[in-house]
């Protein structure tokens, strides 16, 4: 086994999946230092992911054209020089420039590449194992970072975490010659611009309308700019989203007819392996960053723990994930793809269910610690197998192409956890802490038609003590203060719930996008990952 190129390519995989996982445990201290709201912060993690997930494809060409291992390295240096700029972000402003957009982008040329580099510099069992290893370095990287960054964030500094991020990509930068590059084979590829254009246009707006829904409203106008016919922006813009897309994919097979390269060729959707693999990426990232953005608020806001103690209540589901990935070679010699990632599904609704039962006013620690332990085997079932029979159901040339697909179904089902969990969360939040003050006696129906009001233009997820200290600075009673926060805390419980038992709902459903595929085992020793697959189909 080659280690070098392996280390090389899984500290850049480390790189960019630590990010989002410091951000989520960061979230408390974010909104403390940037003076904003867990809302705004909520959009930065989105729009990070967003970025990412909308000009992945775009980076795969570019990758194709410039040569995989050249936008390897590009990417680093760009990521480098935003992380540099995240880590002395003076406002909100900058800190979105150097995150959510810099290494947004450059992530979308490093990841492509790296998917594309792994299977050209390994063949046959190292292949697979490499795979492996990748996935196991994902969930090594949500390990180290709610747990690194909590500590880092508590008894340091966030900023800290993306200093040392510019040493990593340093390191990456002078090892680069242990990596081979894999060129693309084939004529020489042309980029899409109006491809990429309306790739970027249309996954743009749908996750706006989702991250709005919490403000503006779904079907009832809320704090929504403008109405419609009565109704909010969300669905119009939603709707225009996916009209986009839909004309992306008119625009795709009409390229393909010319005879002229697509910005993604349509034809790789008709390999039902890949399409299976790339919509269970989706579902289990849309699951997972969903749950890690809510779990610490329960933690943090709730519980009023820190964000170092947060990252120790995480760390089972980081751990647990790490080690059930790093067993998938093994895995593959008794079971198919198919089998281990229903499996992996089954695991995550008992988890999350079990999770359900744990949100309760006072954290059960044992129980709580065994229901995120059981949720980080569900994880790691699904994050080896799914990158693998993705990869394995092409061939070298289409490597880097269907490398972009699989991200950008990672990235696109994070940045939709991300914000549809949170819409859900924050949309019940408000309507039940409204329901709870309308039939609560202790409160006045002047106080009433004022709470009613004030939510109508949304609500933030905040500590009780802080509804506590904003009451106590109006002209409300101290009874009917202690009605309303009694309502609010037992709504920030209700909503937490639903929000979870909505990410149970979504693994369930998952089961049906199983059934193509592989049924075969992948662990074959001489083959090469694209006939087994392919003998799969």
């Amino acid at each position: 086994m080659r280690w070098k190129p392996l280390i090389a390519l899984s500290a850049a995989q480390f790189l960019v999946v630590l990010d989002t996982s410091v951000m989520n445990v960061s979230i408390s201290q974010l909104v403390e230092d940037f003076d904003t709201d867990v809302t705004t912060i909520q959009a930065v993690i989105t729009i990070y992911t967003l970025v990412t997930a909308a000009f992945l494809i775009t980076g795969g060409k570019i990758g194709d054209i410039i040569g995989r291992k050249r936008a390897f390295a590009v990417g680093l240096m760009v990521y480098g020089a935003g992380s540099l700029l995240t880590a002395i972000a003076p406002t909100l402003f900058v800190l979105v420039l150097g995150w959510s957009i810099i290494e947004g982008l450059a992530g979308a040329l490093v990841l492509p590449a790296l998917a594309a580099l792994v299977g050209g510099n390994f063949s046959g069992r190292e292949r697979a194992l490499a795979y492996g290893v990748i996935g196991g370095v994902a969930g090594a990287a949500i390990a180290v970072g709610p747990l690194l960054g909590g500590w880092v964030t508590t008894y340091l500094s966030w900023r800290l975490v993306f200093a040392a991020e510019v040493v990593v990509v340093a390191f990456i930068l002078l090892v680069l010659r242990w990596i081979d590059d894999a060129p693309s084979r084939g004529p020489r590829r042309e980029l899409d611009i109006v491809g990429a254009l309306l790739s970027v246009v249309g996954l743009a707006l749908v996750v706006l309308g989702v991250l709005q829904s919490g403000s503006w409203g779904w079907l009832v106008p809320r704090d929504s700019p403008i109405t419609i016919a009565g109704f909010p922006l969300t669905l119009f813009v939603i709707g225009a989203g996916l009209i986009t897309l839909a004309l992306l994919r008119a625009w795709l097979r009409r390229r393909e007819a010319q005879g002229r390269e697509p910005l993604v060729r349509w034809a790789l959707f008709s390999i039902a392996p890949l399409r299976a693999a790339l919509s269970t990426l989706l579902a289990q990232n849309l699951i997972l960053l969903g749950l890690f953005f809510t779990i610490p608020l329960y933690l943090q806001v709730v519980q009023g723990l820190d964000a170092f103690q947060t990252g120790l209540r995480l760390l089972p589901v980081s751990v647990t994930m790490f080690v059930t990935a790093m067993s998938a070679p093994l895995l593959n010699r008794f079971a198919t793809p198919r089998q281990v990632v229903r499996v992996g599904f089954g695991v995550l609704v008992v988890s999350t269910l079990w999770l359900l039962a744990a949100v309760e006013p006072t954290l059960n620690e044992l129980s709580f610690a065994l229901a995120m332990a059981v949720l980080g085997i569900g994880m790691g079932l699904l994050a080896a197998q799914l990158g693998n029979v993705a990869q394995s159901s092409v061939g070298d040339a289409e490597r880097s192409e269907v490398g972009g697909l699989q991200y950008t179904a990672q990235n696109l089902g994070s940045s939709l956890g991300t914000a549809l969990i949170g819409s859900i969360l924050v949309g019940v939040l408000g309507a039940a802490t409204l329901a709870g003050l309308t039939t609560n006696p202790d409160v006045s129906a002047a106080v009433k038609e004022k709470a009613g009001i004030a939510l109508q233009g949304g609500i933030n997820f905040v500590a009780v003590d802080d509804v506590r200290a904003a009451l106590a600075e109006t002209s409300v009673s101290a009874a009917e203060a202690d009605a309303i926060v009694d309502s609010y805390a037992e709504a920030q419980l209700f909503g937490l719930r639903v929000a979870i038992l909505a990410a149970s709902a979504i693994a369930l459903l998952s089961l049906f996008l199983t059934r193509n595929l592989p049924n075969v085992r992948l662990a074959g020793a001489d083959a090469e990952a694209g006939d087994e697959v392919g003998a799969a189909r």
